[in-house]
């Protein structure tokens, strides 16, 4: 079916705006909570690290509604996750560690796997405690229909599998059992997916809603975009990272990462402007005050940073020379949450968090007990949220098992001064870094006699955790893996 994206619009939108209810009270105390459900809406971006957004102290790239959300909630300084997407995108729905539900690494389009039928998400839990439940966008979780969103907690999904270019989509369009629709769509794909986003709003105003935005931008250059969007960029220049000092990509020409830099930035500032429609819709609709935004990204991104292009299966730039990594700049995401009444305005928050704490917390905004859902391996950050003293946690792991462009196994614990990977494909590679002194890690102190003590804590910290959960070197031959 070919839908013009005007008349989708027009079909769409035929709705009474409610009123917003006006503060009456003047200062807000933070960190209560309404008798009424809050809806959720959750907006996760496609290779888009915590640095590609103003606030997080970038001048170049154009993000004016990420950094007014910032301004109006908390912004998490440290974030982390799997620096892949599918297996990031499994962690967050699971509140699980990836290999803990068989997804080590992105799904490719060849393959027949996914979320496996049994693994429960934050989706199924919101749906059966009342809550509305759509997602807009990128599954990556499976492109088999027993595999699809619709059967793994969603009422409603308008999107497509895996990725999809930045023009003219082709959109599956599900409710429930009803029969699925293919719906092309003329026009720009992230403009589209708002539209749909805003139109599952709509619908749902009336009742507690849970919303998962997946734009799949910018997701390793996603062009073209709206004049309106490339016009922040028009004659700029931007600055790149010191990317010559690394032998691998010495030679590529700084032209060409201009042209990737632009190739990002520009469709961030797409999103950026649809995130300013949908949030429009909220206020007109007298739902903001009472709907928790978070919005993140799946995965961090190089981009000339150690040399390197792609994320934690990078390679070298202008070279096919994998280097699998584990640095800030591929699991490092932007994470910012906005709930007015609870989280306080501006404030900023240096705790590690992971994806795998976005069910835990999703069940507390919900008011439901996370001891109702058996093995989450993450932590509610409402404490965090509602600026409460709490003792927190000092210590983050990933689990990351390559088998595209080439195979690694590593194993990663970051606490906030250091970090530690063990590459169990080859265990020369084995890195260290001290965060205070070499936030670039650029200097790897594995196997220095001067951290000594610092590697062997860690070093048994980390071995505990793999035996916990399954995460060891010999798992891997139980799970059939080559090394």
């Amino acid at each position: 079916m070919n839908i013009d994206r005007r008349r989708f619009l027009a079909a769409s939108m035929g709705f009474l705006a409610g009123a917003a209810v006006p503060n009456i009270f003047g200062k807000r105390v933070y960190g209560q909570r309404t008798d009424k459900k809050p809806n959720i809406v959750l907006i996760n971006t496609d290779d888009q690290p915590s640095w590609w957004v103003g606030v997080y102290g970038n001048e170049d790239v154009h993000t004016s509604n990420m950094d007014k959300l910032a301004s109006e909630g908390m912004l998490f300084k440290t974030a982390v996750t799997v620096p892949v997407c599918s297996p990031s995108r499994a962690m967050m729905l699971t509140g699980r560690y990836n290999h803990q539900v068989g997804i080590d690494d992105f799904i490719n389009n060849d393959e027949v796997t996914g979320l496996p039928n049994g693994s429960v998400t934050f989706a199924q839990v919101l749906r059966n405690a009342g809550y509305t439940t759509g997602i807009v966008g990128k599954w990556h979780l499976g492109k088999e229909m027993e595999y699809w969103p619709t059967l793994r907690g969603f009422d409603y999904w308008a999107g497509f599998t895996n990725a999809h270019g930045p023009l003219n989509p082709t959109l599956y369009v599900k409710r429930g059992d009803e029969r699925v629709e293919n719906q092309k769509i003329e026009g720009f794909t992230l403009n589209i997916l708002t539209d749909y986003a805003i139109n599952f709003i709509h619908e749902n105003r009336d009742k507690p809603f849970m919303l998962y935005l997946s734009y799949p931008a910018p997701h390793m250059g996603y062009l073209p975009v709206p004049e309106e969007d490339m016009a922040h960029y028009i004659g700029k220049k931007f600055k790149l990272p010191d990317y010559k000092r690394f032998p691998e990509a010495k030679d590529y020409p700084e032209q060409e990462l201009q042209k990737r830099y632009l190739a990002n930035y520009a469709p961030v500032t797409s999103i950026d402007r649809n995130m300013g429609r949908l949030f429009e819709e909220l206020k007109t609709l007298g739902l903001e005050e009472n709907t928790v935004v978070v919005f993140t990204g799946d995965n961090g991104y190089c981009l000339g940073r150690h040399g390197l292009r792609s994320k934690g299966n990078a390679r070298f730039l202008g070279t096919d020379i994998p280097r699998p990594n584990m640095f800030d700049d591929s699991i490092v995401v932007p994470l910012i949450v906005r709930w007015p009444g609870v989280v306080k305005p501006g404030s900023r928050c240096n705790e590690l968090v992971s994806h795998i704490d976005f069910f835990p917390t999703f069940m507390e905004i919900a008011g439901l007990e996370t001891t109702d859902v058996s093995h989450l391996e993450g932590i509610s950050i409402l404490p965090l949220l509602r600026g409460e003293e709490k003792i927190w946690r000092d210590e983050l792991f990933l689990i990351y098992d390559m088998k595209y462009h080439a195979v690694a196994h590593m194993r990663m614990i970051r606490i906030k001064r250091w970090k530690l990977i063990h590459h169990y494909e080859d265990e020369r590679k084995n890195e260290l870094y001290d965060l205070k002194n070499d936030p670039g890690e650029l200097n790897n102190l594995y196997g220095d006699k001067s951290v000594k003590s610092v590697q062997y804590i860690l070093t048994g910290r980390l071995k505990a955790w793999e035996q916990r959960v399954g995460a060891a070197k010999e798992d891997l031959l139980k799970r059939n893996r080559p090394y």
